[in-house]
């Protein structure tokens, strides 16, 4: 058997509490920061492991699609963002997706057509989903028409018919 004794103040012990204190406050902080979008909107659920958590995903939002996706394909997240790029990061940022932290990583699109999107309703094939999935989470994406002078926006249902953005503005 050993016998160990240290000889300390209170000045001491106080300081040796606070450090722990410390360090589980830094713990715990970094651990409650998230790089995924989940931390962003909590509500809103990222599950995309198969077609029914991606056909979930969709569906939250209000979305009527085909099932069986139009696309699925395998990208890389540019590493520098090109101005068009740039863009479409922010508009993602802006819902609620950072895809700053997957710069240069693989994902996985998969695209759908939308069914019910306002003013589209008996056009098939006009207006699709794309969703961009890492590890089984959806980590962005986006609505968008196929027309010439098409439109891009969030996953949100819009209120009013093809919507008015910076992106149309610019084709």
């Amino acid at each position: 058997m050993f016998v160990y004794s240290v000889k300390t103040s209170k000045s001491k012990i106080a300081v040796l509490i606070i450090a722990i204190i410390a360090i589980i406050v830094a713990v715990v902080t970094v651990i409650g920061k998230s790089d995924s979008p989940a931390a962003a909107n909590p509500t809103v659920n990222l599950k995309a492991e198969n077609a029914e958590q991606r056909a979930a995903f969709l569906s939250q939002f209000g979305w009527k699609f085909s099932q069986d996706p139009v696309e699925v394909t395998e990208i890389i997240i540019p590493s520098d963002f090109s101005l068009g790029y740039s863009e479409y990061a922010e508009m993602n940022k802006a819902a609620g997706f950072d895809l700053e932290p997957y710069k240069g990583m693989r994902a996985k699109r998969w695209t759908y057509d939308i069914l019910n999107y306002p003013s589209y309703e008996d056009k098939t094939g006009y207006v699709q989903a794309n969703i961009l999935v890492c590890n089984g989470i959806v980590i962005g994406g986006d609505i968008c028409s196929l027309e010439q002078n098409g439109f891009v926006h969030s996953f949100e249902f819009p209120t009013q018919s093809a919507p008015t953005t910076a992106a149309n503005a610019k084709q």
